[in-house]
């Protein structure tokens, strides 16, 4: 058994696709439009075959009020890996990305948090060693 594919709620799937596409660097695989929306699915550029990340509308009930009170208590939504931490909190910091927690050893990991601007906080993460 494998991770396919996983959510992030979203509260608007075009700006959404703009952010994790242009600044965050995944790249589009699937769009397949279902009325007012679409399955839209992107996935990381070094793994264009691997867990596809589905842009969800946050249009059910329960969606917005869940997402809002995770952001009020700064807790994320999910985690992405990176490299280097330190480096993406620069490279994404100069395209105007709001980050909530700067880069910050957390023993075995250093993470940082971001606000992807659809209504989530992200965490990036490195693995120590």
């Amino acid at each position: 058994m494998r991770v396919n594919v996983m959510s992030v709620m979203v509260d608007d799937q075009a700006k959404a696709l703009r952010f994790y596409t242009e600044v965050l660097g995944f790249v589009p695989k699937r769009e397949i439009p279902l009325g007012e929306h679409s399955w839209l699915t992107v996935v990381s550029p070094e793994e264009p075959d691997g867990t596809e990340l589905s842009l969800e509308p946050d249009e059910h009930p329960a969606a917005r009020p869940f997402k809002e009170a995770l952001v009020a208590d700064g807790i994320p939504f999910t985690s992405f890996a990176v490299a280097d931490v330190a480096a993406e909190y620069e490279r994404l910091t100069a395209l105007g990305v709001q980050f909530t927690q700067p880069p910050t050893d957390m023993g075995v990991v250093t993470t940082a948090v971001l606000d992807d601007t659809c209504g989530n906080l992200i965490q990036i993460a490195a693995m120590k060693g």
